[in-house]
C-alpha cells in the first residue's frame, strides 16, 4: 500500500528549507541550481549547497544562478527543477506517492506570482499544493499566540523580501512588505567598496563582511577587517581594510527601508491591537534578524520592545510544520 507524504517548504530567495511531518527540518539547502548551457534545454547539473559552491567558479558552459529574486520565481522552469530535487531528496527511496505540499510566500506577491508558485510546485511532482504567507508562517513558528484576540506583530527579515504583519484571531490584520533584504546589503557593500576604496568584490566576500562586522546600530567592540579584491585602476589584486563604521553606512539605505516598513505598519494598526504589540514586543524572524543591532535601532525608532526569536532563520519552516502537524493544510 502506498502512502502520501506532508512537506512544509519554505521557499526562500537565500535558501529553500524543508519540513516532513512527523521529522522535522530534513532538508536545508542554498536556493542555487547549476545548469549547463551546451545542451537544449539546459540540464541541470546541481542543486543547492553543491550548485552554491560554484558560483563565480564555473565555465562558460555552466552557469550556476538563483531561481528565485527578492523571494518570488523569476525564473519557473528552473525553480520546478530544484523543487523536484528537494521534494525527491526529502522522500528518499520510500514508496510514498506524489507528496502534499505547503509552500511559504511573500505575503505581498501578486496574484500572478502566487499561481506561478503554486503552478511550480505541481509541476516539480507534488499531489496537492497548498500556499501559507511568509510572516504567518513565521509567527507560528516564533510560537506566538496567533489565534488568540491578542495582537502579535512579526517581522521576517529575508535574503529578498522583508516582510512585517500584524496577527490577530489566526489572521493577518495589517501587513506591508518590501522587496529589500540581506541580498541588497550584499549589493550596497559591493557599491559601497568600489566606490570608496576602487576595489572590485563579489558577492560572496560582501556577506562575509555583512556578517563578520555589518551591524545597523553602533555595538561595543567595533573592528575592520582586511578584504581581497580585484583593483579597477590596473586590474591586479588588491588587500584593503574596511571598519564596522564603513559597513553601517554601507547598508543603512536598505535598514532605513526596513525600519520605516515596520513604522507604516504600525501606523495602519488598529489602537487596541498596537497597545498589544507596545506590550509584549515586535519579534524578528529571518537571517536579517541575525544583523547586528538590528533590534536595538527598530526598538529605537518605534520606543517598543524588539526580541528576537529563538531559531530566527528556521520560523517560518517551523511554522508550516506546525500547520503540518495539526493537518491545517488548507487543501
Amino acid at each position: 500500500m502506498l502512502f502520501s507524504q506532508d512537506l512544509g517548504i519554505d521557499l526562500g530567495t537565500s535558501n529553500t528549507l524543508v519540513y516532513a511531518k512527523g521529522k522535522g527540518i530534513i532538508i536545508r539547502e542554498p536556493s542555487v541550481v547549476a545548469l549547463d548551457v551546451r545542451e537544449t534545454p539546459s540540464r541541470v547539473v546541481a542543486v543547492g549547497t553543491e550548485a552554491k559552491t560554484m558560483i563565480g567558479r564555473t565555465p562558460g558552459s555552466i552557469t550556476a544562478e538563483r531561481p528565485l529574486k527578492n523571494g518570488v520565481i523569476a525564473d519557473y522552469e528552473m525553480t520546478a527543477d530544484m523543487l523536484r530535487a528537494f521534494i525527491r531528496k526529502a522522500q528518499g527511496n520510500t514508496p510514498f506517492n506524489r507528496a502534499r505540499v505547503m509552500l511559504c510566500i511573500p505575503s505581498g506577491v501578486t496574484e500572478v506570482e502566487r499561481r506561478a508558485v503554486h503552478d511550480a510546485a505541481r509541476n516539480a511532482g507534488a499531489r496537492y499544493v497548498s500556499l501559507i504567507e511568509v510572516p504567518m508562517a513565521a509567527a507560528i513558528g516564533a510560537g506566538l499566540p496567533v489565534g488568540e484576540p491578542v495582537g502579535s506583530m512579526i517581522a521576517d527579515l529575508g535574503a529578498g523580501t522583508s516582510e512585517v504583519a500584524v496577527v490577530s484571531l489566526g489572521d493577518i490584520v495589517a501587513s506591508n512588505s518590501v522587496r529589500v533584504g540581506g541580498d541588497d546589503m550584499d549589493e550596497a557593500i559591493i557599491a559601497y567598496v568600489r566606490r570608496k576604496h576602487n576595489l572590485l568584490i563579489g558577492t560572496r566576500t560582501a556577506e562575509d563582511i555583512k556578517i563578520k562586522i555589518g551591524s545597523a546600530y553602533r555595538y561595543d567592540g567595533e573592528a575592520a577587517i582586511n578584504i581581497k579584491g580585484r583593483n579597477l585602476t590596473d586590474g591586479l589584486p588588491k588587500n584593503v581594510e574596511i571598519t564596522s563604521a564603513e559597513v553601517r553606512e554601507a547598508i543603512s539605505d536598505c535598514v532605513n527601508q526596513i525600519v520605516d516598513m515596520i513604522c507604516d505598519t504600525l501606523e495602519k494598526t488598529p489602537p487596541e491591537l498596537a497597545s498589544d504589540i507596545l506590550d509584549r514586543g515586535i519579534m524578528l524572524s529571518g537571517g536579517g534578524a541575525l544583523l547586528r543591532g538590528i533590534d536595538k535601532l527598530i526598538s529605537h525608532v518605534t520606543k517598543m520592545p524588539v526580541k528576537i526569536c529563538q531559531n530566527p532563520l528556521d520560523c517560518a519552516a517551523l511554522g508550516t510544520g506546525r500547520c503540518l502537524e495539526k493537518n491545517i493544510l488548507g487543501l
